[in-house]
């Protein structure tokens, strides 16, 4: 069946909840008993779940009790720390991600919350591979699939609002991120998986709460803490093709000191991911360059071939050299170069931490903590054999790398002006590695100031230090000096050449080689380098809070107490670049780069309060209001203020109804003002070489190119990617935001363990930094929209584009909304075995984006961006689980669901009757896990993508399908165990 014929399938709001029904109807009249004899057993089985729900029972800096289990035998168990907070009678009076007081049962903040044990039971070796799986995760963030430009680095995403919106905080401090080459974030690469104890997700703006970059919303990693005795935890996994080994060893050990006043705990881990090569999935294997026309055959691979292509536009040569170098034929699909044959599909990552964790209570007043984070990271992926077609701009070096015609090596039927693109498949392809050090301290004090006042200081100080090496890259400065070549005019690009061997006999080390043939000797060792860049990241972060749950009471029957809290925040981030030499001065033919740093200091005072208006009322089980202001001052831009409502009410025990609406201010980020500019390969169509297919615009974009002196009839695009210079812009102006929710939450009491929740998301930020498609940017110009021509530097005398700037813009607006579905339900069967259901379910609604200020609203509803590393927003996701536990037992069903979507160009949605292919058809794919616990022992394993679900076809030119979505499918049937052992 073609890829047209298929029909979108939608999976309705109502999906879990149709399954469930029968259940519970057939079961409810003995839910109850069995309710409350789980009760008394005082057992808990954690799913994922949402607030405005029963919220995770544990506390950001929680402190340790002593708790002892006995066994049936009347022998004692091992002692644990129990983490509930000593001021609360009750477990679910907790501090939850988006708020700074003691919440209660409920929060009107959409906060998801995920435990260790939902992580461990998949297959995900990292943080960053376990939240691809929830719908709320948005696809425009960096993974462990991004090959080009990824730098090893896995960045959050929330909502396809970019990972720049997401605040990553750990133990509700902020943590330090990791800046590369265009691109920073907190890396979650850096936080190893078994140290988690949960994790919170506030899928709303938490500006007024966290600081100017939590528009999207806010990740709360929370750590172990107080830890009694230690374990040791042993994993490994495979594919199914023997690829993607990993492993894992990871332990902690934990004891009380002083009669309990004090623990310290300590962590440890290491890790290993194999990675997956792209020729090791016979499917991704050979990579579409272009989506074809119906009727016409694909074209694969790069035109820039392993031998010598010599090309004249005057004369319409077009030939390739031969394998010995002698003479040349005619070029043909045959010549084509397959870069899939050398490229990775997934990672290799090793990462080794520790993690030292202290607290000594004095007293009620003054209790003093401290934890310590180090983590040394290293990762690497395999690119495609260098190509190289000219200089590198802004570089004044020839470009293209036009032959000299006085050369002994030309050939006089060539004509003038002839010039050569190759592919220098002797070097072996590109290898990129990073190796990054990072380690945050995060020290303070807490406790009870008089009454029912209490305060947390602290001070965070952070550095991420991370080094780029790419291996295999040409000189391009040498390269001219090895083929003899002397430009003119050394100021221009466009330059004449002649053949001069002096340039090389005048350079120690340089030897002569004729271009047709490959580069050997000295020749070869003269031509490449190792290019090696350097990028620092530093935070400084103090933070005084204090805050009082019960303020006053207000003076009238079913009157709640008031809670206050507040503080002051200063900070301070600084970042630095510093490039390769050879990048820096235009002499590579891969990339441009150059030193930059710079940072910015914020002074924050912020507060919330809490008004309980009415408690066990008349249809007012509970209604309360939430406010919450930031005043922030920033040495870049300024002063300004945010703020953010919540109301929640329940009318009765079994429904409540919650809204939020919050504003936000981001100044722009380090990595956004200061991120070093370089080259990006992205994968793009010259508007020339296809004028024909713009239907009525099509003319337009042909007197364009002929402005430039370019005939559309035969000009060609060797590759199907364009050189795009992408980094920090200085010039950027904040961005502002604002956002509502609403939402409610049903807990029948004639179905307990059920619970429902329907929330209504919308955001709308101006004024937007971010970059757009590469394919935008030059369709725009083309067809007339001249705001996007300034993107488009000069052509070079071939007509061949040179770069696209496509740096960091306020680049206009964006309007989304959705609504998230989510059901819980646990259902105890008997004494020995209890069922858990939970379901995550995400409609979008609209994702509308302004691409210019005052231009034009797209709609990306439904697309996905399939040049590349595109994004994509399905407007369907979902991730179900279904758990069964028997005794010791467990067994783990999971199920997640993405929605079909158009291919859209960043113009336009691909015309599905024009070209082969112009859209995705929906996925499922299905996990299974086992688990057993024996005494001291807990062995699991499980089976990732059990079907063996292939990644869905995408022309995208690199590797057949999209790497952001489909990252899991791409891996294939994956295989893990795990044993465990305390002690």
């Amino acid at each position: 069946m073609s890829h047209t014929d298929r029909r979108k399938k939608r999976l309705p709001l109502s999906f879990s909840l149709l399954y469930a029904l029968p259940v519970f109807a057939a079961v409810s009249p003995a839910i109850a008993q069995a309710a409350d004899v789980e009760a008394k057993a005082g057992k808990t089985t954690v799913a994922s779940k949402t607030a405005p729900r029963t919220t995770s029972k544990t506390t950001a800096q929680p402190v340790a009790r002593k708790v002892t289990a006995t066994k049936k035998n009347g022998a004692t168990l091992k002692s644990v720390a129990d983490t509930s907070p000593k001021e609360s009678n009750s477990p679910e009076n907790v501090v939850v991600t988006g708020s700074a007081l003691r919440s209660g049962r409920y929060n009107p903040n959409p906060v998801q919350t995920v435990t260790a044990k939902e992580i461990q039971q998949t297959s995900a070796t990292t943080i960053g591979d376990y939240l691809q799986r929830l719908p709320s995760i948005g696809s425009s963030g960096t993974q462990n699939t991004t090959q080009n430009g990824g730098g090893g680095m896995s960045c959050a995403d929330i909502r396809n609002l970019g990972s720049s919106r997401v605040l990553v905080l750990i133990d509700g401090k902020r943590m330090i991120q990791t800046m590369g080459n265009g691109a920073a974030c907190a890396d979650l690469n850096n936080i190893p998986s078994d140290m988690v104890e949960s994790i919170e997700i506030l899928k709303d703006g938490g500006s007024e709460l966290y600081g100017a970059d939590a528009v999207a919303g806010v990740i709360n990693v929370k750590l172990k803490h107080n830890i009694q005795g230690g374990n040791i935890t042993v994993r490994g996994g495979i594919t199914d093709v023997g690829d993607d080994r990993t492993g894992k060893i990871s332990g902690h050990y934990g004891f009380n000191f002083d009669h309990d006043k004090g623990n310290i705990s300590v962590f440890g881990q290491y890790m290993t991911q194999g990675g997956i090569m792209q020729k090791d999935r016979d499917y991704l294997s050979k990579p579409w360059a272009t989506d074809p026309a119906i009727g016409s055959n694909p074209t694969y691979g790069s035109g820039i071939t392993a031998g010598s292509r010599i090309m004249n536009d005057s004369t319409g040569l077009d030939v390739v050299a031969n394998a010995n170098g002698n003479g040349t034929h005619p070029f043909t699909s045959a010549d084509r170069y397959n870069y899939g044959s050398t490229s990775s599909l997934l990672s290799y990552l090793e990462q080794g931490s520790l993690n030292g964790d202290a607290h000594y209570d004095v007293n009620e007043h003054f209790k003093l903590y401290a934890n310590v984070q180090y983590t040394h990271k290293a990762s690497s992926q395999m690119m495609a054999d260098m190509p190289v077609t000219g200089s590198v701009y802004p570089s004044n070096l020839v470009n293209p790398l036009t032959m000299p015609t006085n050369a002994p090596y030309y050939d006089s039927s060539w004509g003038d002006n002839s010039y050569m693109y190759r592919r220098y498949t002797e070097l072996g392809g590109r290898e990129s590695n990073q190796a990054s050090d990072t380690y945050q301290v995060t020290a303070g004090a807490k406790g009870k100031i008089v009454g029912n006042w209490e305060y947390d200081v602290s001070m965070s100080y952070g550095d991420s230090q991370t080094t780029y090496n790419t291996l295999n890259q040409i000189n391009y400065n040498h390269l001219m000096q090895v083929y003899g070549i002397r430009q003119l005019d050394p100021t221009d690009s466009s330059s004449a050449v002649t053949y001069d061997p002096s340039v090389c006999q005048a350079s120690a080390g340089c030897a002569l080689a004729n271009p047709m043939q490959n580069l050997t000797g000295a020749a070869k060792q003269y031509a490449t380098f190792n290019e090696h860049d350097h990028a620092d990241y530093q935070l400084r972060d103090f933070n005084a809070r204090v805050h009082n749950d019960k303020v006053v009471k207000l003076p009238y029957e079913h009157g709640g107490t008031i809670g206050v809290a507040g503080g002051i925040e200063h900070r301070s981030e600084q970042a630095s670049y510093h490039a390769d030499p050879l990048t820096m001065n235009g002499d590579s033919a891969g990339n441009s780069s150059s030193n930059t740093g710079g940072g910015f200091n914020a002074t924050e005072v912020y507060a919330e309060a809490k008004i309980p208006l009415l408690r066990d009322a008349f249809l007012a089980k509970d209604l309360s209001v939430d406010g919450q202001g930031r005043w922030s001052h920033y040495n870049t831009f300024g002063s300004t203020q945010t703020w953010k409502l919540s109301i929640d009410w329940a009318p009765v025990r079994d429904i409540r109804f919650y809204a939020t609406l919050g504003t936000s201010f981001r100044q722009p980020s380090v990595n956004e003002l200061y991120g070093g500019q370089g080259i990006s390969y992205d994968t793009a169509n010259d508007p020339c070489a296809q004028a024909s297919s713009y239907g009525s615009q099509s003319a337009a974009v042909t007197a364009y190119c002929q402005k430039m002196g370019i005939n559309t009839a035969t000009f060609k695009q060797p590759n199907n990617q364009i050189s795009t210079v992408t980094g920090g812009n200085s010039h950027l102006s904040p961005e502002t935001a604002r956002t509502y929710t609403i939402g409610t939450t049903v807990t029948p009491r004639w179905i307990p363990g059920l619970t429902a929740t329907v929330d209504y998301w919308h955001y709308t930020i101006k004024n937007m930094i971010g970059t757009l498609p590469t394919q935008y940017i030059v369709d725009s110009c083309a067809t007339g929209n001249s705001y996007q021509c300034q993107f488009v530097n000069p052509r070079n005398s071939t007509g061949q584009l040179t770069t696209v700037d496509n740096i960091y813009q306020n680049v206009g607006g964006l309007r989304t909304s959705g609504i998230d579905f989510d059901l819980t339900y646990r259902l105890r069967l008997g004494w020995q075995d209890m069922i858990v259901l939970n379901n995550n379910f995400q409609q979008l609604v609209s994702y509308l984006q302004q691409n210019e200020p005052g231009g034009e609203w797209n709609n990306y509803a439904g697309r996905m961006f399939y040049q590349g590393y595109g994004s994509g927003q399905p407007r369907v996701r979902d991730y179900a689980t279904v758990t069964w536990n028997h005794n010791n037992f467990r067994l783990t069903y999971m199920m997640s669901y993405m929605g079909g979507m158009k291919w859209n160009d960043g113009t336009s949605d691909v015309s599905c009757s024009t070209y082969a292919y112009c859209k995705t058809p929906g996925i499922f794919t299905h996990d299974v896990t086992v688990g057993y616990t024996m005494g001291r022992w807990n062995l699991s394993a499980g089976v990732n993508n059990i079907l063996d679900k292939k990644a869905p076809f995408v022309a995208d030119g690199a590797t057949n399908t999209n790497a952001q979505l489909y990252g899991s499918e791409m891996i294939g049937r994956y295989v893990f165990m795990q044993v465990g052992a305390d002690f």
